[in-house]
């Protein structure tokens, strides 16, 4: 089936006039899983940097690149590792395009690779799951800033006000992701302002300190400088890589928006102020400790900014956990759950809590959460490769209210529900993957190779190329992809 682009129609809301109530900032977002009308879209591509940016300006990147350091790198060759990593925000903007062009958000948009129910089963995994983890692990990582905050206050942060800081800030985060779209687009801007403003300070701090010459008193050769760069590049490319949702951050804008802005909006986006922070974390790392990143920080700090730099990284965490919420949302009405948007939010938030609490007060949960993400790369790697290699069979075409069609007459239905091109070339490209991973397992590729990590490429190539092979060739295939 071939789709189109909708085209602009007469009186529809384009990039310069007033969206619809339900569409401006300060009002809950009605939209969920369905189709966005062309008279409803609005904005322009350029409005995207600041939604990427505020979400990728946070602790996270200051604590990666520190590790590369730890890993044995030199600072040269860390940096070097922080660029070929972010490359991966690239194809983070391709996936984006299928946004304005479908109107629906990549949950949606993903049966066209894996059908109906098939899809309801990725997003389970890819989607949901994953989200769920990440929501708990950012919380985290806001709640220890906050406790450490609190504690500068002269309040000691006991089970009760440890309680009462994580529900604060994930009041927070719900609050904008029950609200939505719009609102995003309207806080990110000067959130991303007031975040580079105080990592500017940081920056400043940090680089007056910093060893721009630094070699490991060991430095790595060989294969054991291989494994190093290779897992360096995996770490930093499983942030873009988390991202396969980013048309729910797209699908708002007018079917006619330049494919080629979303990309390039999206991309700098994430790139920019990624490399920018994981670069400082880096620098960081070459004058102090980097295994306890805030204390360390804190010593080569104005004391005076401490508690700026702590809210600072409140508020980064917050940022990008509210867009992790906000698309959990997504996932959980896409796997088949008939609830609302804000509803599945605040389902998905509520959960989020109390894995955070159970974590934070009772046991390692968040540990083995984090072990278990560093193999996320096995399933989001050919995951995000599938997607792409679709927009581009399909050219960027897709029909949004075919999408949303969940009937046995749907053509998305394929056979019995799933796309087998799309399920098994995800398959194989996990299957692949798990070869070469050397995680908290190592693989017999990755064995055989000395211990280098060659899952991420290798997944991708093979879940692309079988989705290319397969969706051209086979009768399911055939159903989805628009040729000519």
């Amino acid at each position: 089936m071939a789709s189109t682009i909708p085209d602009p129609r007469p009186g529809v809301h384009g990039a310069h006039e007033t969206p619809p109530p339900s569409g401006r900032a300060g009002r809950v977002e009605v939209h969920g899983i369905d189709h966005i009308p062309e008279r409803e879209r609005h904005g322009r591509a350029r409005e995207l940097f600041a939604v990427w940016a505020a979400a990728n300006v946070n602790y996270l990147s200051l604590v990666v690149g520190g590790a590369l350091i730890l890993m044995g790198l030199s600072l040269w060759q860390a940096l070097a590792v922080i660029v070929v990593g972010n490359l991966f925000w690239v194809p983070v903007g391709l996936l984006a395009v299928s946004g304005p062009a479908s109107g629906t958000p990549s949950e949606v948009i993903m049966r066209a690779m894996y059908g109906v129910r098939g899809n309801r089963v990725n997003i389970a995994v890819t989607g949901w799951a994953i989200c769920i983890c990440y929501i708990a692990l950012n919380l985290a990582a806001a709640a220890l800033a906050a406790f450490s905050l609190v504690e500068k206050a002269g309040i000691a942060p006991d089970t009760g006000v440890k309680i009462a800081v994580v529900v604060v800030i994930a009041t927070l985060t719900l609050a904008i992701s029950v609200y939505g779209h719009a609102t995003i687009v309207k806080l990110y801007l000067p959130i991303t302002v007031a975040l580079t403003a105080a990592f500017a300070v940081v920056a400043f701090s940090v680089l007056g300190h910093a060893d721009f010459g630094y070699e490991p008193a060991e430095p790595l050769t060989g294969g054991a400088l291989w494994t190093a760069l290779a897992g360096g590049i995996t770490l930093i490319a499983s942030g873009p890589l988390s991202y396969t949702n980013s048309a729910d951050f797209s699908r708002y804008l007018p079917g006619t928006t330049s494919p080629k802005a979303i990309v390039g909006w999206t991309a700098l986006g994430g790139f920019l102020p990624s490399v920018a922070v994981t670069s400082l974390g880096a620098f960081a790392a070459t004058a102090v400790d980097m295994t306890d990143p805030q204390t360390a920080l804190e010593t080569i700090l104005p004391r005076w900014f401490t508690p700026v730099f702590l809210l600072a990284l409140v508020l980064g965490t917050i940022s990008i956990n509210a867009m992790t919420a906000y698309s959990s949302g997504l996932a959980l009405q896409a796997v088949g759950v008939r609830v609302r948007r804000s509803l599945s939010v605040i389902v998905d938030g509520v959960l989020g809590v109390a894995l955070t609490l159970y974590a934070l007060l009772v046991s390692d949960f968040l540990d083995t959460v984090s072990n278990v993400l560093q193999l996320t790369v096995v399933l989001l790697g050919p995951s995000m490769a599938v997607y792409a290699t679709d927009i581009l069979l399909r050219r960027g075409r897709y029909d949004g209210p075919a999408l949303t069609d969940e009937t046995r007459g749907s053509p998305f239905w394929f056979t019995a529900g799933v796309n087998r091109a799309g399920a098994l070339a995800l398959t194989a490209g996990a299957a692949a993957a798990a070869l070469c991973v050397n995680t908290l397992y190592t693989g017999p590729l990755a064995r055989a190779l000395g211990g280098v990590d060659l899952a991420l490429p290798v997944g991708v190539v093979v879940a692309s190329a079988g989705y290319a092979i397969l969706a051209r060739r086979s009768r399911d295939g055939l159903g989805a992809v628009a040729r000519g």
